[in-house]
C-alpha cells in the first residue's frame, strides 16, 4: 500500500519533474541525450563499452558521494578487470566529477524512480552487481533490481542526525526497500545501530568505516608545487589561502577576512571555491564590489601570472583537490552557515592544515577526528576565522604541525575499501546473491 502511495506521488509529480529537467537540460545547453538516460534511455553505442560482460553498476548521487567511492572504484578494478564499472548520478556536477575517473567505463544520468524507467535501464545495463554509496533508498530502482534477481550493496551508509528521526517516522516504509539489499556496509556503529532500527534486517548490516578515510595521501614535494603553481599562474613565493566549498554568506565573509589581512602584509592569494560553480558570477560581483581584483578559472589560459592580493575564483569541478595540496591554509565551508559542513578529510590527505567553522553536523566523526589528532582548529565565528587565519599565516612550524597530523591521520584511518570488499567479493565470485 505504502509502495502504491509512492508511485501515486511520483505520478502526480511527474510533470513538475520533466519540466525542470527539461529546462536545465535547454537553459544549460547540454544535451537531451542526457535527458534520455533520465527515462532509462542509453545510446546504444555507449552500451557496447559494457554489454555481455556482468558490469557493477555504482550509484553516487553527487559529487561528495562520487568523490567518497574512488578508493572502492580502484579497489574494484584492481581485483576485478574484467568487470566494467558503470559510475550513474543524479546531478550534473557529480556527473562532471565522475567523467573524469579512469575506472568507470561508463557514466550515465541515474533514470527517474518511474517504474518503466528504471526496468528499461536495469535490462539495458544488465549488472551483475549494483552498489548504491551512501543512505540512497530509491524504492523502485531497488524493488526492480530484486525481481531481475541482481543483488544490490549500499556502501559507505549513514544516518545523519537530522534525518534519523525522519527514517524511523517512516520505518514501515522504509524496512521492505531495506530488505532488498543483499548487505548494509555502514560507516560506524551507531550508522549500523540506526539502519536496524529503521527495519534492515541484522544479519545483512556490516560496519565497513568510512570510505572518505581511503583518499591518496600525498604531500607535494617543492618540484611539483612549483610546477602546479605555473599551471594554474598563481605567484611563486606567496601564502596561498584556499576557501573550498564555500556557501552563501561564507564568500562575503572571507572576502572581508582577506582584505583586512592584506592590508597586514602582501604576501597572500586567495583561491575562492564556491561549492556549486554556477554562483562564481554572483560571488564576482560580490569581489568586485570590494574592489578585490579576481580572475575566473574557466578565463586562466589567457592570463598572465596573477599578482599577489588578488583572487582565483574557481567555476570548474574535478580541481579542488590539487588547489588545496597548494594551499598554506585552508577553510572549509559550508560550516560558518548552518549547511552542515563538508569533507576536512580532502585537505588533511593533502597535509593542508583546515580550519572550519561551528556547524559541522553532518561530519561528526571526522570533525573529533580531525581535531584530536590536530589536524584542524575549530572556529566559532568570522571573528575567531579570522585570528586564527592570522596567527597560522605568521607561523610556518605551527602550519606544517598541522599538516603532518592530517597526512598521519589519513594513514592510520585507512582501509575501509579493503573492508567493503570482503563483503562485496564474495557476491561477485559467487555471481550475486539476490536478498533472501
Amino acid at each position: 500500500m505504502l509502495l502504491m502511495i509512492y508511485d501515486i506521488l511520483l505520478f502526480l509529480l511527474a510533470p513538475v519533474i520533466l519540466i525542470h529537467h527539461a529546462w536545465r537540460t535547454v537553459s544549460r545547453g547540454r544535451s537531451f541525450a542526457g535527458f534520455g538516460e533520465r527515462f532509462g534511455r542509453i545510446a546504444p553505442e555507449s552500451l557496447t563499452r559494457v554489454a555481455g560482460k556482468g558490469p557493477i553498476w555504482v550509484h553516487a548521487v553527487s559529487v561528495g558521494e562520487t568523490m567518497a567511492v574512488k578508493p572502492l572504484l580502484r579497489e574494484l578494478k584492481h581485483r576485478f578487470p574484467e568487470r566494467p564499472l558503470v559510475l550513474s548520478s543524479v546531478t550534473e556536477t557529480g556527473r562532471s566529477v565522475a567523467v573524469t575517473i579512469p575506472e568507470a567505463d561508463l557514466v550515465i544520468y541515474f533514470p527517474f524512480d518511474f517504474g518503466f524507467a528504471v526496468a528499461r535501464a536495469l535490462r539495458l545495463v544488465s549488472p551483475s552487481l549494483i552498489i548504491v554509496v551512501e543512505t540512497e533508498i530509491w524504492p523502485n530502482f531497488l524493488r526492480h533490481a530484486r525481481r531481475m534477481k541482481i543483488p544490490a550493496v549500499m556502501v559507505n551508509g549513514r544516518i545523519s542526525d537530522r534525518s534519523f528521526p525522519r527514517y524511523l517516522r517512516f520505518s514501515r516504509f522504509f524496512a521492505p526497500i531495506l530488505n532488498n539489499l543483499s548487505a548494509l556496509c555502514m560507516q560506524s556503529d551507531e550508522d549500523a545501530r540506526r539502519i536496524i532500527a529503521v527495519g534492515a534486517p541484522a544479519e545483512r548490516v556490516h560496519v565497513t568505516r568510512n570510505l572518505k578515510y581511503d583518499l591518496p595521501v600525498k604531500s607535494l614535494t617543492p618540484a611539483e608545487r612549483q610546477e602546479l603553481l605555473r599551471s594554474y599562474r598563481l605567484p611563486a613565493d606567496t601564502l596561498i589561502i584556499t576557501a573550498g566549498s564555500t556557501h552563501p554568506g561564507e564568500e562575503a565573509a572571507v572576502a572581508d577576512i582577506y582584505a583586512r589581512l592584506l592590508g597586514e602584509r602582501s604576501d597572500l592569494f586567495l583561491v575562492l571555491v564556491p561549492r556549486h560553480p554556477e554562483r562564481a558570477a554572483e560571488v564576482g560581483i560580490l569581489l568586485e564590489g570590494r574592489g578585490i581584483p579576481f580572475i575566473r578559472r574557466s578565463a586562466l589560459d589567457t592570463a598572465q601570472e596573477q599578482p599577489r592580493g588578488g583572487v582565483l575564483l574557481v567555476d570548474t569541478i574535478g580541481e579542488l583537490m590539487k588547489l588545496y595540496a597548494l594551499s598554506d591554509v585552508v577553510f572549509v565551508g559550508g560550516s560558518l552557515v548552518p549547511v552542515g559542513g563538508h569533507n576536512l578529510l580532502e585537505p588533511a590527505s593533502v597535509g593542508a592544515p583546515v580550519l572550519f567553522g561551528p556547524h559541522m553536523h553532518n561530519f561528526r566523526q571526522i570533525t573529533a577526528l580531525v581535531l584530536d589528532a590536530g589536524a584542524g582548529e575549530q572556529v566559532d565565528d568570522h571573528g575567531a576565522l579570522e585570528a586564527t587565519l592570522r596567527r597560522l599565516l605568521a607561523n610556518e612550524p605551527a602550519r606544517r604541525s598541522m599538516g603532518e597530523n592530517g597526512i598521519r591521520l589519513m594513514a592510520d584511518q585507512g582501509g575501509a575499501a579493503a573492508r567493503h570488499l570482503e563483503i562485496i567479493g564474495p557476491l561477485i565470485e559467487r555471481g550475486g546473491e539476490v536478498a533472501g
